[in-house]
């Protein structure tokens, strides 16, 4: 892991932080609101918000864009919170409501949901769609994540 802070954005006020990686596993907290910067589960993302975590985030995100009518988004959504819990310190993980985030939904051409997308430096990596069993979403994650870092 490198000694070089990243930059990471608060999910309580979107201050921009920065943190050393070898420091994330310890909790950091926002230096501006004290809120932790690493919440350990989704983060909601506005159509407001979106754009700053995407493209101010030192770390991998993980988009989950779902809508609250949508069965397979609601089964999908405790595995997502498990894997946000579990792998907090290795990406951010939003939760992009089609319905509230109209913009951002079109933005990205959200025609099918629940689709997860992976952005790394504020540029699309991949993307999959449908809900996935928690083994089979964190194996694609971490095989996505293996390749940025290779």
């Amino acid at each position: 892991m490198s000694t070089e802070p990243i930059q990471i954005v608060c999910p309580s006020c979107n201050a921009i932080n920065r943190a050393p990686q070898e420091k994330l596993a310890a909790g950091p907290k926002c230096g501006k609101c004290q809120a932790p910067l690493l919440p350990g589960k989704p983060i909601s993302a506005t159509d407001e918000s979106f754009g700053r975590f995407l493209g101010m985030s030192g770390l991998p995100v993980v988009v989950d864009f779902w809508a609250d009518w949508c069965g397979p988004c609601q089964m999908f959504a405790p595995a997502y919170a498990e894997v946000a819990a579990e792998m907090a310190t290795e990406a951010v993980f939003l939760k992009v409501d089609t319905e509230a985030c109209p913009q951002t939904a079109g933005l990205f051409q959200i025609r099918s949901i629940p689709t997860l997308m992976l952005f790394a430096s504020g540029n699309f990596i991949t993307k999959q769609q449908g809900a996935l069993p928690k083994p089979q979403f964190v194996q694609w994650l971490r095989g996505q994540l293996a390749g940025l870092k290779g």
